[in-house]
């Protein structure tokens, strides 16, 4: 049996940076269902639109507050700190393609060590507590023995992403270290997929995605004739790259739990796994994207791809110890929840579903 919290206020300010980016959003959807209303959100759209409160309003049917700041801009997030009492952070914002990383590794270390230090900063000044760190099962680099926990050490980074995940965590440690009030939790994440029951918010669809079931949408769709399935050799059941892939929701409902844990415990750090604790292949998965949503993908099958690890998939004992969380959705409800967001961006006449 898990953890019950009782008696933690919901009358807080929640700072969700990255808000309007796809995993933020649906965590603001969960809080706001879950009762918290007192949210705004930074983001400067980089990698998202701030048409998404608009869809995330429809949803829910709550007013969205939110600011366009670079976390970059140190000033311009000072000036916000002053004028809003910040209580939690969430940290989504963060570059996050990791070929990307493999080919400008410059701009990833920037941006993703640069706003987390500057968060940091505002957090001394403004003494802000409570940190929300949205971490990375890449951490691990090539684990010896699967499943892995969160005692598992880390591992060769594989990408400069990685590596920007792994220096984040040592900061955030070294940081609670020298602020004795401060408490962090960081949220190793697998890698979520899917999108909302309601279909109307989801992964931001671009031309080249990098994560691997809008590539299945996309295809599926006819927006692009094909894919590579990027190694034949590994060793696993059938020589593709083994994942664990965990909805979108579900993580989203792990950051509630993660803030009802920080105001009901005196832990000054910890990390916790997010993932279904069940490994799956590529070819698995485009089994299971085909028979859920009664279709055939076209695709090939190519060499490996600088960056990526072999396998990988959560013990996710901790999490339902500590947070009472467990993952509730399964595969099919991942691949028809992306299928039906997919569909519903073909036949809309909103522009702002699409990529710029």
């Amino acid at each position: 049996m898990g953890k019950v919290y009782l008696n933690f206020s919901k009358i807080m300010k929640v700072l969700i940076t990255g808000g309007a980016g796809y995993i933020g959003s649906h965590t603001i959807i969960e809080l706001l269902k879950q009762g918290y209303e007192d949210i705004v959100s930074l983001d400067n759209y980089s990698n998202s639109d701030s048409s998404t409160y608009d869809r995330i309003e429809a949803i829910s049917g709550n007013l969205i507050n939110y600011v366009n700041i670079d976390l970059l801009d140190f000033e311009s997030l000072k000036r916000f700190f002053k004028e809003n009492k910040i209580e939690t952070i969430i940290h989504f914002a963060a570059l996050k393609s990791v070929p990307e990383s493999v080919s400008n590794p410059n701009l990833y270390y920037q941006n993703n060590l640069n706003s987390l230090l500057n968060l940091l900063d505002c957090c001394t000044i403004f003494q802000v507590n409570n940190f929300i760190f949205s971490s990375s099962c890449s951490v691990y680099g090539n684990p010896e023995s699967l499943p892995v926990t969160e005692n598992t050490p880390f591992g060769k980074a594989e990408s400069p992403y990685a590596h920007t995940k792994q220096i984040g965590e040592e900061i955030l440690n070294s940081y609670s270290k020298s602020n004795p009030h401060f408490k962090h939790l960081s949220l190793r994440y697998f890698n979520p997929a899917g999108a909302d029951e309601s279909f109307l918010i989801g992964e931001k669809i671009t031309e080249r995605p990098n994560n691997l079931i809008p590539i299945f949408t996309q295809t599926a769709a006819g927006i692009r004739e094909s894919f590579t399935v990027f190694g034949k050799d590994y060793d696993t059941i059938d020589g593709s790259c083994i994942r664990d892939y965990i909805h979108v929701s579900d993580i989203a409902e792990a950051h509630v739990r993660a803030i009802e844990y920080l105001n009901t415990n005196s832990v000054y750090k910890k990390v916790i796994n997010l993932g279904t604790g069940v490994g799956s292949t590529v070819l698995e998965m485009i089994e299971a994207f085909e028979y859920t949503n009664n279709l055939k993908l076209n695709y090939v099958i190519g060499n490996r791809r600088e960056g990526d690890v072999e396998s990988i998939f959560a013990n996710n004992q901790l999490a339902e110890e500590e947070l009472n969380w467990v993952p509730k959705r399964k595969l099919p409800d991942i691949m028809k929840s992306a299928w039906e967001w997919q569909k519903r961006i073909a036949s809309s006449d909103d522009i702002s579903l699409l990529s710029k």
